[in-house]
C-alpha cells in the first residue's frame, strides 16, 4: 500500500512539473537571444584580422541584419510612337475611298439587278397577255373565216323529164364563192352497208377534175351524178343480180366525194372536201335515191 502511494504521488508530481518545465524553456530561448544580442564583443588582438572581419560584416546602420531595406527598379520605358508618313495617309485615304466607292457600286448594280428582274418579269407578264390576245385574235379570225367560207352540200333530187332517175346536186350554202376542182364516184352492189370498205375506194386513185370549170356562188346548185333504171340494168351482169336488186337482197351504193377551194383568200389555200354516198332503191315500177352510208362517206371538211 505504501509503494503504492509513493507511485500515485511521483506521477502527480511529474505531471505538475510539466509545464512549469515547458514554460521556462520557452521563457529561455528569447533570454538568450537577447544575451546573444548584448553580449560584448571580444577585442581582437590582431588588428589585421579585426579589419578583414569588419570588411566582411555588413553593417546594418543600428538596425538589425534581418530587415532588408527597399529596393527600386527602373523600367525602361515605352519608345514614342513613330510619326505617320503623308505618303502612307494619303494611300490610306485612297484604299478608304476605293472601298466606298467599291461598296457603292455593288449597291447600285444590287439594284439595278433588281429593277431589270422586275422589268423583265413585267415583259414575259406583257408577252403573255400579248400571246393571249393574238390566239384569241387568231381564233376570232379563223371562226369568222369559217363562217365566211363555202360549205358545198350534197342533196338527192328527182331528174325532170327522166322516169325513176335521180340526179345527185352539190349546193353551196357558205357565204362566199366556192370553186369545184376535183370529183370522184363510185358504184358498188352490196347487201348492206356493212358489206361496203370502211373507206371509200375509188378506182380512180386520183380524183377527176370537172371539164368545165364549177364555181357556185352562194346558193348556187349544180348536178355532179345522174342515174336512172338504165343505169340498174347496165351495171347488173346477169338477169339474176338484176332480180336480187328487183327484191331488195342486193342494194346498189353510189358513194363519191367533191373537192372545192374558196375564191376569198390566198391561191395555196387549203382545200375542202364534201362526201357522199347513196341507196339506189329499185323496184319494178318505181325507183328512188336516198342518203345513206357509214359516217366515213359523208364526211365534210
Amino acid at each position: 500500500m505504501i509503494c503504492r502511494g509513493l507511485a500515485v504521488f511521483a506521477l502527480s508530481l511529474a505531471v505538475l512539473q510539466a509545464p512549469v518545465a515547458t514554460a521556462g524553456q520557452a521563457a529561455s530561448h528569447p533570454a538568450a537571444s537577447h544575451a546573444a544580442q548584448q553580449a560584448p564583443t571580444p577585442i581582437a588582438t590582431n588588428a589585421p584580422a579585426s579589419a578583414e572581419a569588419a570588411a566582411a560584416k555588413p553593417d546594418c546602420a543600428g538596425a538589425g541584419c534581418d530587415y532588408q531595406p527597399a529596393h527600386i527598379t527602373i523600367a525602361t520605358p515605352a519608345p514614342a510612337p513613330a510619326p505617320w508618313p503623308l505618303q502612307d495617309r494619303i494611300a490610306w485615304g485612297a484604299n478608304l475611298v476605293l472601298v466606298l466607292l467599291g461598296y457603292g457600286g455593288i449597291l447600285l448594280a444590287v439594284s439595278t439587278l433588281r429593277k431589270i428582274e422586275r422589268q423583265t418579269r413585267y415583259a414575259e407578264t406583257a408577252a403573255t397577255a400579248a400571246a393571249e390576245s393574238a390566239q384569241a385574235a387568231l381564233l376570232q379570225a379563223q371562226a369568222i373565216l369559217h363562217a365566211e367560207r363555202p360549205w358545198i352540200l350534197i342533196t338527192a333530187e328527182p331528174s325532170r323529164g327522166a322516169d325513176s332517175g335521180f340526179s345527185v346536186v352539190a349546193t353551196n350554202r357558205g357565204r362566199s364563192p366556192a370553186r369545184i376542182v376535183g370529183l370522184a364516184e363510185e358504184t358498188r352492189i352490196a347487201t348492206d352497208e356493212k358489206q361496203l370498205p370502211p373507206r371509200p375506194e375509188f378506182k380512180n386513185v386520183e380524183p377527176g377534175t370537172p371539164q368545165v370549170p364549177i364555181i357556185l356562188l352562194p346558193g348556187e346548185s349544180t348536178a355532179i351524178k345522174q342515174f336512172s333504171r338504165d343505169d340498174v340494168k347496165a351495171l347488173c351482169q346477169s338477169e339474176q343480180e338484176l332480180q336480187r336488186v328487183e327484191t331488195w337482197e342486193d342494194k346498189i351504193f353510189i358513194y363519191g366525194k367533191v373537192i372545192y377551194i374558196g375564191l376569198i383568200g390566198p391561191a395555196d389555200q387549203q382545200k375542202h372536201e364534201s362526201g357522199w354516198c347513196c341507196w339506189y332503191i329499185h323496184g319494178r315500177q318505181k325507183s328512188g335515191l336516198v342518203m345513206a352510208g357509214a359516217p366515213e362517206y359523208n364526211l365534210h371538211t
